[in-house]
């Protein structure tokens, strides 16, 4: 169905968080990709809580003398008893330089996982990183620059919203993930003082992100509580945005009409 990618414009909005929470709600196999350049370990370290260790992942895919679709296999790992595989990212930011390379490859590579029934969701971390991954970012079905609601944040996040905005951005349908909300901004207030859509939003809470970021044990009722709930609602706004996107692509190579809005919160 989809290749999505999530970043952040400054700070910690929680990218990693939102990512791997998002990849355990999912509805289809998907294939959880580490592209941060900072070396977070958000997945071994923190969500699987040092419970595997190091094997393979971005740097081995890069430096492999197979193409990268026949390598790629090799260095995905499942997490057992879900339908989520991962790819795991660099180990520290003096490592990131080296996938400049990687990036358009994978991203082919990629087309070739969504056709055949598996969606894709990229960790890309922070944007204007060494090593960060803009082909990726600009070749996904849709880019997220996820971001919270107070004021300091949206402030930062400001002058990447205007270069997507500008004529020579280049993201293929970029929008916004909001976590908190209300926390002051709404997200027809955050659309206007950024000029991008909101697809989704993410309830703000610390208990239950610490599930998805240092792998803590799941509070009562996790699985129906505000934030898993939200996640849902996350899923099925992201996956309408491609959709309508995709029909907007079709209707404009055949001259018919389709929707022209992309889904999101209000």
């Amino acid at each position: 169905m989809a290749v999505i990618a999530l970043c952040s414009a400054t700070g910690s909005p929680g990218v990693t968080t939102t990512t791997v929470g998002l990849a355990t709600v999912w509805p289809r196999p998907v294939l959880l990709i580490e592209a941060d350049p900072s070396g977070s370990n958000g997945l071994l370290a923190g969500f699987l809580r040092g419970a595997r260790e190091y094997e393979s992942g971005l740097l081995e895919l890069a430096s492999s003398p197979l193409p990268v679709a026949d390598a790629l296999r090799d260095v995905v790992r499942p997490i057992e008893g879900t339908t989520v595989s991962y790819l795991v990212g660099v180990q520290s930011p003096a490592q990131a330089g080296g996938l400049h390379d990687l990036w358009a490859p994978l991203a082919e590579a990629l087309a070739d996982l969504e056709r055949g029934g598996q969606d894709v969701l990229i960790d890309a971390g922070r944007l204007g990183l060494t090593g960060s991954p803009d082909h990726l970012l600009a070749w996904a079905d849709l880019t997220l620059l996820v971001t919270r609601t107070t004021l300091p944040a949206l402030a930062g996040a400001r002058p990447r919203a205007e270069d997507l905005r500008a004529p020579a951005g280049q993201w293929r349908q970029p929008g916004l993930m909001l976590i908190g909300e209300g926390q002051p901004y709404r997200a027809k207030e955050v659309t206007r003082a950024l000029g991008l859509p909101v697809v989704a939003s993410i309830v703000d809470d610390p208990a239950g992100a610490a599930v998805y970021h240092r792998g803590a044990t799941p509070p009562r009722r996790f699985s129906s509580d505000p934030l898993s709930r939200s996640l849902h609602a996350a899923v099925a706004a992201m996956t309408t945005a491609v959709a309508r996107h995709r029909d907007e692509l079709t209707s404009d190579v055949t001259g018919t009409t389709g929707p022209k809005s992309m889904g999101g919160a209000a």
